[in-house]
């Protein structure tokens, strides 16, 4: 089992980029894949949600109504779009698979690797 974290980079404040999660040896369409963050010296924190159940978004306060959660079944793929990005939205990015939304972030099974996200004028 794999999961591919990728679409991170370099991106001006009010700038967009789109995360992908891909994934190798599961179905993403039966879990729920969140995204969490974490930026230098900082612990990794939950961004969002989306539910293998019934599709259901959940967002951060600090994110909500900037970055949507989307699935492609056919690509086996989450994607994360993030909109309005600004400067506290530096982290490294990762995304995870388990059962469902809201679980404690250790609870998680699943890991990618994690993409940088910069974003700087």
């Amino acid at each position: 089992v794999q999961l591919q974290a990728s679409g991170g980079g370099l991106v001006q404040p009010g700038g967009s980029l789109r995360l992908s999660c891909a994934a190798s040896g599961l179905t993403l369409d039966r879990y729920a894949v969140a995204w969490f963050r974490q930026a230098p010296g900082q612990e990794r924190e939950w961004v969002s949600c989306i539910s293998g159940s019934d599709g259901r978004t959940y967002y951060a306060d600090s994110v909500n109504g900037r970055f949507t959660m989307s699935r492609d079944s056919a690509k086996n793929t989450v994607y994360l779009q993030m909109n309005s990005l600004k400067p506290e939205d530096t982290s490294v990015y990762y995304c995870a698979a388990d059962f469902m939304c809201g679980l404690p972030i250790d609870h998680y099974d699943y890991w990618g690797q994690g993409t940088l996200v910069t974003v700087s004028s």
